[in-house]
């Protein structure tokens, strides 16, 4: 089990890491998809950290209660946010220019895999940023919490 302080350390370089990749245009286009596989590792690291409380949303979502609307949200979020993060990843893997000739390889569809690129990565901030939204409060919380009980 990962200490939550250093969950928060994860979830903290991987937005930090994410705003950078999200502008090829700071990066140069061959580090943004470098960088980009890198942050996809981190990404993939904290949705694995937390797989276990989208499981338990997923199923308290079944259950009655009156938060019941809101936990089937954040699940819905959570799934979608997988699913835009492996569509982001996949269709930038598929327009490279940099990682896939590094690797001695090409893909077709290039004006398929582009807009699809494009519109998955904005996607996926938009998602991102709800995510960020609903969670900093508790987030800020529990390090608050953390702060007072060893201080």
């Amino acid at each position: 089990m990962i200490p939550v302080p250093v969950k928060l350390v994860i979830d903290a370089v991987a937005l930090v890491a994410y705003v950078i990749v999200s502008l090829p245009s700071l990066t140069g286009v061959a580090p943004h998809e470098w960088l980009g596989l890198a942050v996809a590792v981190v990404l993939i690291v904290h949705l694995a950290q937390h797989l276990g409380h989208v499981v338990s949303s997923v199923r308290r979502a079944a259950s009655p209660g009156p938060a019941r609307a809101v936990r089937a949200g954040r699940a819905v979020l959570a799934v979608l946010l997988g699913i835009a993060l492996a569509v982001c990843v996949t269709s930038g893997v598929m327009v490279s220019g940099a990682v896939l000739p590094t690797l001695g390889l090409y893909a077709e569809g290039y004006y398929f895999w582009n807009p699809l690129h494009a519109v998955s990565a904005k996607v996926l901030l938009a998602l991102l940023l709800i995510h960020l939204f609903i969670n900093v409060r508790p987030a800020l919380g529990i390090w608050k919490n953390r702060k007072s009980h060893r201080g």
